[in-house]
């Protein structure tokens, strides 16, 4: 099978990958909007989960031959399988996500709702993410099944590089005596992952944006392996460190113009005031044959249907207006005050504030799990060169504070009186 991709062109598929992509659980995810509310700010964003999921399929196949060009493998097949699983993997990494994408998964139930064995750090009591349910799907659903059919893997080894948390243990990731399965997994979800090296690109070409435009070819085309204590990790030759640099600055300046816009935010913090209210009982089931069918056009239904004011707001698209906006530090950009002198003034006010960091590969101690290490090889030093991505660029320190963009709406009509009250010329 062949799909046109408007970015990358053509995109080829094997008989039992085109099984895997024409399953229910894949298909659901052209009825997902990959930007969310953003497409209200930027009415060309109008492409799905579905569309970025086969770029990233592509891009990890892609990702795949260039990090092992050169490399010999021992087992009879095993670039072959573990090629295919990277794919799959990259296919099905957003299965799980909810409605409008991350605009909807402060809905989600605890973790414990889901019903999964396969995780070494499941915390019950957390609130489940989109990964997690993607997880969940390939537990749980028919596509395990499918995948088991057509693949030399199951949909838990698939899971298993979605996810570090998935317990696999039958050597499958095996080669040579050397562990693929942390290379795989970076490949999928990593500081350099084709996740980010799709979606920033695909983004930036429906918004109109330039931030996102990124030398991704590249980038890609630089990967190359390094083996740490018998593991296999990404590393990234030295003559791309800039370009990488470059791709780190225009994601972040993709969520502070872009993701973070006013006109999206607003309409996010309009449906959470719908969903925390509890007045219609709106949230996202644990049950996943229920899930299945909770997509953007059955959320809008329910919100067209709706008696509720915000939920009215969002269906007819009348937004409570700005009329506050700081950037800065989080102490910087406190509203607690302004808020509470429009509430004494008998103004219903919204407040939002979107918070992005450059990275959080390396969170200088901040983190409590430090992620998989990339490399920097340096072929042109004295012997060949090893180090850390974070000693190769300096990117990450140069920008290593978080921005707070906090911002304070209230309904329209109310605009002036809440700009005096404020003292806002």
């Amino acid at each position: 099978m062949e799909i046109r991709d408007p970015i990358l062109g053509s995109i080829r598929l094997s008989a039992a990958e085109t099984r895997v992509v024409e399953h229910p659980w894949v298909q659901r995810l052209r009825h997902v909007g990959q930007t969310g509310f953003t497409r209200l700010a930027f009415p060309g964003a109008t492409h799905s989960r579905f569309l970025h999921s086969l770029g990233v399929f592509h891009l990890a196949g892609t990702a795949f031959d260039e990090a092992y060009s050169g490399w010999s493998f021992q087992s009879e097949g095993a670039r072959e399988r573990l090629r295919s699983a990277v794919r799959i993997a990259a296919l099905c990494h957003d299965l799980g996500h909810p409605p409008f994408s991350h605009c909807t998964e402060f809905g989600m139930p605890a973790l414990e709702a889901l019903g999964l064995s396969w995780y070494t750090r499941a915390d019950a009591d957390r609130q489940a993410t989109h990964e997690d349910y993607t997880i969940a799907i390939l537990q749980h659903t028919s596509l395990a099944g499918v995948i088991a059919e057509n693949f030399p893997f199951t949909s838990r080894h698939v899971a298993a590089l979605i996810s570090s948390d998935v317990r696999v243990s039958d050597g499958f990731f095996q080669d040579g005596g050397l562990d693929h399965r942390r290379l795989l997994s970076q490949i999928v979800s990593s500081e350099l992952d084709v996740d980010r090296l799709d979606y920033l690109v695909r983004d930036a070409k429906y918004t109109g944006a330039e931030y996102g435009r990124i030398d991704r070819d590249w980038l890609i085309g630089n990967f190359r392996t390094h083996v740490r204590d018998g593991s296999v990790c990404l590393a990234l030759r030295a003559r791309a460190v800039y370009a990488f640099d470059h791709f780190l600055l225009a994601r972040h300046h993709m969520f502070l113009q872009v993701y973070f816009h006013h006109r999206s935010v607003v309409y996010e913090e309009m449906l959470k005031r719908w969903v925390r209210s509890g007045a219609e009982g709106w949230s996202l089931p644990a049950d996943l044959e229920a899930y299945q069918k909770i997509d953007d056009v059955a959320l809008t239904q329910r919100l067209r249907s709706s008696t509720h004011p915000m939920a009215r707001r969002v269906a007819e698209r009348r937004p409570f207006r700005r009329v506050v906006e700081r950037h800065g530090t989080l102490r910087q950009v406190d509203m607690a005050r302004d808020a509470s002198r429009l509430a004494d003034a008998g103004i219903d006010a919204l407040r939002a504030a979107s918070t992005g960091r450059l990275s959080r590969y390396d969170d200088f101690g901040r983190k409590r799990r430090a992620a998989p290490r990339i490399f920097v090889l340096d072929e042109h030093s004295t012997g060949r060169s090893v180090r850390d991505l974070t000693e190769a660029s300096l990117v990450f320190r140069r920008y290593a504070d978080e921005r707070c963009i906090a911002r304070l709406y209230v309904p329209p009509e109310d605009v002036q009186r809440a700009r005096e009250v404020l003292g806002i010329r």
